[in-house]
């Protein structure tokens, strides 16, 4: 997901209009993490990145969505861009099974 949200609504109090911003992005973290796993995959990760616009996005870790969306509504902005893009993910301990299955 690639996308660009506003923080204010005509119709909507700021408030509810966060909510459901936040609601959109959890929706789809849920329906990405549902997809079929790859055979040497045990879960999925996510890169994840916010800023004003893609250029100036920089990374976080998806468990700070909240705080690192907190930080644009904290400074009055009326927008921001995210990019959250799956990926395979890998236990600690089956790092090395991984890498002797590609040999």
């Amino acid at each position: 997901m690639k996308k660009t949200f506003n923080l204010t609504s005509p119709n909507k109090d700021p408030e509810r209009q966060l909510d459901s911003v936040i609601h959109e992005l959890r929706k789809y973290i849920k329906r990405e993490r549902k997809k079929p796993l790859p055979e040497t995959v045990d879960f999925w990760d996510f890169d994840c990145k916010i800023g004003n616009d893609p250029e100036s996005a920089t990374s976080f870790s998806l468990e700070n969505l909240n705080a690192s969306i907190d930080k644009f509504v904290e400074a009055e902005k009326e927008s921001f861009y995210i990019e959250i893009i799956s990926k395979p993910g890998y236990a600690a301990n089956n790092k090395e099974k991984e890498k002797k299955s590609f040999k």
